[in-house]
């Protein structure tokens, strides 16, 4: 399951918002939506708010509450932190119990949030202007942007061709990804992520343009490879999967030839994106108090 930190503004305030493919629903954490509703001067006042009135609701014994679910969300300490959530019909109803002029203002903007992605989903032009935007705010380079897009296109053309070819999702896609990597770049997809120094990040999100393009021939050829022997079974898949990866190394292994250097690099943007923030400021999931949700 893939969920999407988004975060949206109502008037002048910031409400985080978490959109999950699966399901195709958003999540919003509920102290941000109470702290707009009465206007708490900060997050704690909300938050203190918001824990009162979960204990009554829950004493009147209401299902929506104890339904809620929680999400890791960034922080103001830019630390990620386990957080109430509410889906849109949950909200709804924990919004009627707060008395507030801007209740229906703010369901006229919960459900504009829903209409917008709603029609990302049935014009998938909008999805890639809003995926632009959003590596454009974390202040990846155009260049990069155009590859990656490209490299997602790539990847589902190869898992399509998998689901084709009797590859179950999960641990058998995470076993080619891992020969994939493996015969081009000399490391599972676990091994690369502690090269660079990431944790749940993606990987692909922290690939320089040199790794992005040549992980892209790689799952361009097992793409290519796999609609011409047309694999069976796992090991025939296996077998795909290390071939395509091979190109990959081969072009690899040329390119460093030529410039006398490693293409497989620790760079990530991860590292990037902290040396271009204050000194002191953190932004992990260290020192959190539970274990991360599904992503």
């Amino acid at each position: 399951m893939t969920k999407r930190e988004i975060p949206k503004l109502f008037e002048d305030r910031k409400i985080r918002t978490v959109w999950d493919d699966e399901q195709e629903k958003w999540y919003f954490s509920i102290v941000d939506v109470v702290g707009a509703l009465t206007d708490q001067p900060d997050t704690e006042h909300a938050r203190n708010y918001w824990k009162v009135l979960k204990h009554r609701l829950k004493i009147e014994g209401n299902e929506t509450v104890t339904n809620c679910n929680r999400l890791k969300l960034v922080a103001e300490d830019g630390k990620r932190r386990l957080t109430d959530v509410a889906d849109t019909e949950q909200l709804f109803r924990i919004i009627q119990s707060i008395p507030s002029p801007k209740a229906e203002p703010i369901k006229q903007w919960m459900a504009h949030v829903a209409s917008e992605r709603i029609d990302q989903l049935q014009d998938p032009e909008l999805s890639i202007q809003q995926a632009m935007m959003d590596y454009k705010r974390l202040g990846y380079s155009d260049n990069w942007i155009n590859q990656r897009l490209k490299s997602i296109e790539i990847r589902k053309d190869l898992t399509d061709q998998w689901k084709l070819h009797n590859v179950e999702e999960g641990i058998q896609y995470a076993t080619l990804t891992d020969i994939i990597y493996q015969h081009w770049a000399g490391k599972t997809a676990k091994e690369y992520k502690q090269f660079k120094g990431l944790k749940k990040e993606n990987l692909c999100d922290n690939m320089t343009n040199e790794e992005l393009v040549l992980n892209m021939l790689a799952e361009l050829s097992t793409t290519s490879i796999t609609k011409s022997k047309n694999p069976q079974t796992l090991e025939d898949n296996m077998q795909c999967a290390a071939d395509g990866g091979d190109v990959a190394r081969v072009a690899r292994e040329q390119l460093e030839a030529k410039t006398g250097r490693q293409v497989v690099s620790p760079l990530s943007a991860k590292r990037f994106f902290e040396g271009q923030k204050p000194k002191g400021e953190i932004d992990d999931d260290d020192n959190t108090t539970s274990v991360r949700d599904k992503r």
